[in-house]
Protein backbone atom coordinates (compact mmCIF):
# COMPACT_ATOMS: atom_id res chain seq x y z
CA UNK A 1 0.00 0.00 0.00
CA UNK A 2 1.74 3.55 -1.05
CA UNK A 3 2.24 5.80 2.02
CA UNK A 4 -0.27 7.96 2.97
CA UNK A 5 -2.94 6.19 1.51
CA UNK A 6 -6.58 6.39 2.98
CA UNK A 7 -9.66 3.99 1.62
CA UNK A 8 -13.13 3.58 1.82
CA UNK A 9 -15.49 1.43 0.67
CA UNK A 10 -18.68 2.13 -0.27
CA UNK A 11 -21.63 0.33 -0.85
CA UNK A 12 -24.72 2.60 -2.71
CA UNK A 13 -28.17 1.65 -2.42
CA UNK A 14 -28.22 1.23 -6.36
CA UNK A 15 -26.30 0.19 -9.22
CA UNK A 16 -24.06 3.40 -9.68
CA UNK A 17 -22.86 3.83 -13.01
CA UNK A 18 -19.52 5.90 -11.69
CA UNK A 19 -18.45 6.83 -15.82
CA UNK A 20 -22.03 8.14 -16.17
CA UNK A 21 -22.18 10.33 -13.16
CA UNK A 22 -18.28 11.53 -13.59
CA UNK A 23 -18.67 12.34 -17.41
CA UNK A 24 -19.20 15.57 -17.00
CA UNK A 25 -16.13 16.56 -14.80
CA UNK A 26 -13.92 14.89 -17.58
CA UNK A 27 -12.69 17.87 -20.41
CA UNK A 28 -11.98 16.27 -23.11
CA UNK A 29 -10.09 12.52 -23.47
CA UNK A 30 -7.13 14.50 -22.61
CA UNK A 31 -7.91 15.93 -19.50
CA UNK A 32 -4.76 16.01 -17.00
CA UNK A 33 -7.27 16.33 -14.00
CA UNK A 34 -9.16 12.58 -15.06
CA UNK A 35 -7.67 9.71 -16.24
CA UNK A 36 -9.01 5.91 -15.99
CA UNK A 37 -6.26 3.27 -16.22
CA UNK A 38 -6.52 -0.20 -18.07
CA UNK A 39 -8.49 -1.41 -15.27
CA UNK A 40 -11.44 0.94 -15.40
CA UNK A 41 -10.35 2.80 -12.18
CA UNK A 42 -11.10 6.44 -12.12
CA UNK A 43 -8.13 8.53 -11.03
CA UNK A 44 -9.32 12.60 -10.15
CA UNK A 45 -6.74 15.06 -8.69
CA UNK A 46 -8.97 17.25 -7.02
CA UNK A 47 -8.16 20.50 -5.16
CA UNK A 48 -10.21 20.73 -1.86
CA UNK A 49 -11.04 23.03 0.68
CA UNK A 50 -7.99 20.94 2.36
CA UNK A 51 -5.49 21.11 0.13
CA UNK A 52 -5.15 18.92 -2.85
CA UNK A 53 -5.87 14.96 -3.63
CA UNK A 54 -5.64 11.85 -5.65
CA UNK A 55 -8.75 10.08 -5.50
CA UNK A 56 -8.72 6.81 -7.07
CA UNK A 57 -12.04 4.80 -7.53
CA UNK A 58 -12.31 1.38 -8.41
CA UNK A 59 -16.39 0.54 -9.38
CA UNK A 60 -17.39 -3.22 -8.06
CA UNK A 61 -20.43 -4.21 -9.81
CA UNK A 62 -20.51 -7.66 -9.55
CA UNK A 63 -19.90 -7.23 -5.42
CA UNK A 64 -21.99 -3.91 -5.82
CA UNK A 65 -19.11 -1.91 -4.10
CA UNK A 66 -16.74 1.17 -5.05
CA UNK A 67 -13.41 1.13 -3.45
CA UNK A 68 -11.88 4.18 -3.24
CA UNK A 69 -8.12 5.46 -1.69
CA UNK A 70 -6.95 8.74 -1.67
CA UNK A 71 -3.45 10.66 -1.15
CA UNK A 72 -2.55 14.13 -0.54
CA UNK A 73 -3.82 16.77 2.72
CA UNK A 74 -7.48 16.66 0.80
CA UNK A 75 -7.57 12.53 1.17
CA UNK A 76 -10.14 12.34 3.84
CA UNK A 77 -12.48 15.38 2.36
CA UNK A 78 -12.17 13.38 -1.03
CA UNK A 79 -13.37 10.09 0.71
CA UNK A 80 -16.13 11.35 2.80
CA UNK A 81 -17.63 13.58 -0.30
CA UNK A 82 -17.49 10.36 -2.13
CA UNK A 83 -21.13 9.37 -2.15
CA UNK A 84 -22.63 12.56 -2.67
CA UNK A 85 -20.45 12.96 -6.00
CA UNK A 86 -21.31 10.18 -7.11
CA UNK A 87 -25.12 11.09 -7.10
CA UNK A 88 -26.19 9.88 -3.32
CA UNK A 89 -28.44 12.58 -2.36
CA UNK A 90 -30.24 12.82 -5.90
CA UNK A 91 -33.56 12.15 -5.57
CA UNK A 92 -35.43 11.25 -9.00
CA UNK A 93 -38.88 11.09 -7.34
CA UNK A 94 -41.13 12.98 -9.11
CA UNK A 95 -39.97 12.05 -12.07
CA UNK A 96 -41.87 11.28 -15.08
CA UNK A 97 -41.39 10.98 -18.53
CA UNK A 98 -43.57 12.20 -20.99
CA UNK A 99 -42.33 11.68 -24.14
CA UNK A 100 -41.12 7.82 -25.94
CA UNK A 101 -37.70 9.39 -26.70
CA UNK A 102 -37.05 10.26 -22.92
CA UNK A 103 -38.75 7.53 -21.69
CA UNK A 104 -36.16 5.26 -23.49
CA UNK A 105 -33.29 7.28 -22.18
CA UNK A 106 -34.39 6.97 -18.85
CA UNK A 107 -35.20 3.15 -18.76
CA UNK A 108 -31.79 2.91 -20.34
CA UNK A 109 -29.93 5.03 -17.67
CA UNK A 110 -32.26 5.04 -14.82
CA UNK A 111 -29.05 4.53 -12.42
CA UNK A 112 -27.62 7.55 -13.89
CA UNK A 113 -28.00 10.32 -11.05
CA UNK A 114 -26.93 14.02 -10.71
CA UNK A 115 -24.00 14.20 -8.64
CA UNK A 116 -23.13 16.76 -6.14
CA UNK A 117 -19.20 17.17 -6.33
CA UNK A 118 -19.14 19.92 -3.77
CA UNK A 119 -16.31 22.19 -5.20
CA UNK A 120 -17.70 25.31 -7.12
CA UNK A 121 -13.91 26.74 -8.22
CA UNK A 122 -13.16 23.32 -9.98
CA UNK A 123 -16.55 23.28 -11.66
CA UNK A 124 -16.43 27.22 -12.39
CA UNK A 125 -12.51 27.15 -13.90
CA UNK A 126 -12.98 25.15 -16.65
CA UNK A 127 -16.93 26.56 -17.51
CA UNK A 128 -15.62 29.66 -17.88
CA UNK A 129 -12.77 28.28 -20.53
CA UNK A 130 -15.71 27.13 -22.49
CA UNK A 131 -17.41 29.63 -22.93
CA UNK A 132 -18.76 30.81 -27.09
CA UNK A 133 -15.84 28.76 -27.94
CA UNK A 134 -15.51 25.20 -29.72
CA UNK A 135 -14.88 21.90 -27.50
CA UNK A 136 -11.73 21.53 -29.36
CA UNK A 137 -10.44 24.90 -28.34
CA UNK A 138 -11.38 24.94 -24.65
CA UNK A 139 -10.33 21.81 -23.80
CA UNK A 140 -6.70 22.64 -25.21
CA UNK A 141 -7.00 25.67 -22.97
CA UNK A 142 -7.56 23.85 -20.27
CA UNK A 143 -4.67 21.25 -20.61
CA UNK A 144 -2.43 24.25 -21.09
CA UNK A 145 -3.75 25.86 -18.08
CA UNK A 146 -3.69 22.95 -15.31
CA UNK A 147 0.09 21.61 -16.76
CA UNK A 148 1.29 25.33 -17.02
CA UNK A 149 -0.25 26.48 -13.55
CA UNK A 150 -1.36 23.77 -11.36
CA UNK A 151 0.67 20.94 -9.43
CA UNK A 152 1.36 17.38 -10.07
CA UNK A 153 -1.26 15.24 -8.18
CA UNK A 154 -0.23 13.33 -4.87
CA UNK A 155 -0.02 9.58 -4.47
CA UNK A 156 1.08 7.03 -6.76
CA UNK A 157 -0.48 8.70 -9.93
CA UNK A 158 2.97 9.82 -11.65
CA UNK A 159 2.41 7.46 -14.52
CA UNK A 160 -1.08 8.71 -15.45
CA UNK A 161 0.64 12.06 -15.16
CA UNK A 162 -2.43 13.26 -13.36
CA UNK A 163 -2.63 16.92 -12.13
CA UNK A 164 -4.35 19.37 -9.93
CA UNK A 165 -5.82 22.51 -11.53
CA UNK A 166 -4.32 25.97 -10.29
CA UNK A 167 -6.03 27.52 -7.13
CA UNK A 168 -7.82 30.86 -7.21
CA UNK A 169 -4.62 32.15 -5.73
CA UNK A 170 -2.33 30.91 -8.29
CA UNK A 171 -4.93 32.04 -11.23
CA UNK A 172 -4.58 35.34 -9.98
CA UNK A 173 -0.81 35.58 -10.53
CA UNK A 174 -1.21 34.96 -14.09
CA UNK A 175 0.40 37.52 -16.35
CA UNK A 176 -2.38 38.95 -19.15
CA UNK A 177 0.11 37.47 -21.73
CA UNK A 178 0.08 34.12 -20.75
CA UNK A 179 -3.87 33.65 -20.76
CA UNK A 180 -3.66 34.70 -24.75
CA UNK A 181 -0.79 31.73 -25.48
CA UNK A 182 -3.46 29.18 -23.83
CA UNK A 183 -4.98 30.84 -25.78
CA UNK A 184 -7.91 32.42 -23.51
CA UNK A 185 -9.22 35.94 -24.51
CA UNK A 186 -9.73 38.94 -22.24
CA UNK A 187 -12.92 38.57 -21.47
CA UNK A 188 -13.14 35.25 -20.43
CA UNK A 189 -9.46 35.74 -18.72
CA UNK A 190 -11.09 38.86 -16.66
CA UNK A 191 -14.10 36.66 -15.59
CA UNK A 192 -11.53 33.99 -13.95
CA UNK A 193 -10.01 36.98 -12.49
CA UNK A 194 -13.25 38.36 -11.23
CA UNK A 195 -14.36 34.52 -9.85
CA UNK A 196 -10.91 34.06 -8.23
CA UNK A 197 -11.04 37.36 -5.89
CA UNK A 198 -14.30 36.41 -4.48
CA UNK A 199 -13.83 32.43 -4.60
CA UNK A 200 -14.09 31.31 -0.56
CA UNK A 201 -17.85 33.64 -1.02
CA UNK A 202 -18.73 31.74 -4.23
CA UNK A 203 -18.03 28.01 -2.51
CA UNK A 204 -20.08 29.81 0.53
CA UNK A 205 -23.61 28.64 -2.51
CA UNK A 206 -23.01 25.48 -1.90
CA UNK A 207 -24.93 25.64 1.17
CA UNK A 208 -27.68 28.01 -0.52
CA UNK A 209 -30.98 26.63 -2.32
CA UNK A 210 -30.41 26.15 -5.64
CA UNK A 211 -32.23 29.33 -6.77
CA UNK A 212 -30.44 31.53 -4.06
CA UNK A 213 -26.87 29.60 -5.54
CA UNK A 214 -27.68 30.39 -9.19
CA UNK A 215 -28.29 34.49 -7.91
CA UNK A 216 -25.37 34.42 -6.24
CA UNK A 217 -22.90 32.92 -8.98
CA UNK A 218 -24.44 35.28 -11.53
CA UNK A 219 -23.40 38.23 -9.42
CA UNK A 220 -20.08 37.85 -10.80
CA UNK A 221 -19.77 39.74 -13.89
CA UNK A 222 -19.22 37.94 -16.80
CA UNK A 223 -21.31 34.47 -15.04
CA UNK A 224 -24.20 34.25 -16.92
CA UNK A 225 -27.14 32.10 -17.27
CA UNK A 226 -25.31 28.92 -19.18
CA UNK A 227 -22.26 28.83 -16.75
CA UNK A 228 -24.34 29.16 -13.29
CA UNK A 229 -26.25 26.39 -15.03
CA UNK A 230 -22.76 24.42 -15.69
CA UNK A 231 -21.44 25.16 -12.06
CA UNK A 232 -24.73 24.00 -10.06
CA UNK A 233 -24.71 20.69 -12.34
CA UNK A 234 -21.24 19.47 -10.74
CA UNK A 235 -21.06 21.35 -8.07
CA UNK A 236 -24.25 21.56 -6.53
CA UNK A 237 -25.65 18.71 -8.35
CA UNK A 238 -29.13 21.00 -9.05
CA UNK A 239 -30.80 18.80 -10.96
CA UNK A 240 -32.54 21.92 -12.61
CA UNK A 241 -29.75 23.21 -13.95
CA UNK A 242 -30.55 23.18 -17.81
CA UNK A 243 -27.86 24.72 -20.05
CA UNK A 244 -29.96 27.58 -21.46
CA UNK A 245 -27.54 29.67 -23.73
CA UNK A 246 -25.85 26.90 -24.84
CA UNK A 247 -25.75 26.43 -28.75
CA UNK A 248 -26.63 22.79 -28.64
CA UNK A 249 -28.49 22.09 -25.84
CA UNK A 250 -32.14 23.81 -27.23
CA UNK A 251 -31.79 21.96 -30.78
CA UNK A 252 -31.08 18.86 -29.56
CA UNK A 253 -33.75 18.48 -27.06
CA UNK A 254 -36.15 19.98 -29.43
CA UNK A 255 -35.19 17.56 -32.41
CA UNK A 256 -35.01 14.76 -29.93
CA UNK A 257 -38.86 15.74 -28.33
CA UNK A 258 -41.02 17.82 -31.08
CA UNK A 259 -38.70 17.14 -34.38
CA UNK A 260 -37.91 20.70 -34.27
CA UNK A 261 -34.66 22.81 -33.50
CA UNK A 262 -36.00 24.79 -31.01
CA UNK A 263 -34.38 28.50 -29.36
CA UNK A 264 -34.06 28.91 -25.54
CA UNK A 265 -37.71 30.45 -24.86
CA UNK A 266 -39.15 27.64 -26.80
CA UNK A 267 -36.70 25.11 -24.99
CA UNK A 268 -38.17 26.65 -21.58
CA UNK A 269 -41.81 26.07 -22.34
CA UNK A 270 -41.28 23.13 -23.51
CA UNK A 271 -39.24 21.75 -20.29
CA UNK A 272 -41.68 23.47 -18.28
CA UNK A 273 -43.97 19.88 -17.02
CA UNK A 274 -40.08 18.90 -15.61
CA UNK A 275 -39.81 22.13 -13.10
CA UNK A 276 -37.61 20.38 -10.59
CA UNK A 277 -35.86 17.67 -12.80
CA UNK A 278 -34.90 19.97 -16.21
CA UNK A 279 -31.43 19.22 -16.04
CA UNK A 280 -32.14 15.35 -15.44
CA UNK A 281 -34.05 15.87 -19.10
CA UNK A 282 -30.68 17.51 -20.58
CA UNK A 283 -28.19 14.55 -19.45
CA UNK A 284 -30.59 11.53 -20.22
CA UNK A 285 -31.07 12.90 -23.80
CA UNK A 286 -27.56 13.48 -23.95
CA UNK A 287 -26.69 10.06 -22.32
CA UNK A 288 -29.21 8.75 -25.18
CA UNK A 289 -27.54 10.31 -28.29
CA UNK A 290 -29.71 12.86 -29.38
CA UNK A 291 -28.15 15.41 -31.40
CA UNK A 292 -29.81 17.46 -33.85
CA UNK A 293 -28.60 17.22 -37.36
CA UNK A 294 -25.80 18.63 -38.70
CA UNK A 295 -26.02 21.01 -42.10
CA UNK A 296 -22.75 22.67 -42.99
CA UNK A 297 -19.49 22.53 -41.61
CA UNK A 298 -18.50 22.96 -38.26
CA UNK A 299 -17.34 26.14 -35.46
CA UNK A 300 -13.44 26.04 -36.48
CA UNK A 301 -11.03 27.08 -33.58
CA UNK A 302 -9.83 30.81 -33.67
CA UNK A 303 -6.47 31.32 -35.10
CA UNK A 304 -6.11 34.98 -34.38
CA UNK A 305 -4.89 34.64 -30.97
CA UNK A 306 -1.26 34.14 -29.80
CA UNK A 307 -0.27 30.69 -28.86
Amino acid sequence: MPSNERTRTWRPPWPCPVAQVWAAWRRGAGDPTYRVDATGRHWRGLLTPTGPATLRVHPRPVVGTIEASAWGPGADWVLDALPGSLGADDDPAGFTPRHPALARAWHVHRHWRVGRGGLVWAALLPAVIEQKVTGQEAFGAQRRLVRRFGERAPGPAADLDLWIPPSPEQVRRIPSWEWLRLPVDHARSATVLRAARVASGLERTLALPHPDADARLRTVVGLGVWTSAEVRQRAHGDPDAVSFGDYHVARNIGWALIGEQIDDDALADLLEPYAGHRYRVQRLLELAGHRHPQHGPRMAPRTHLPR
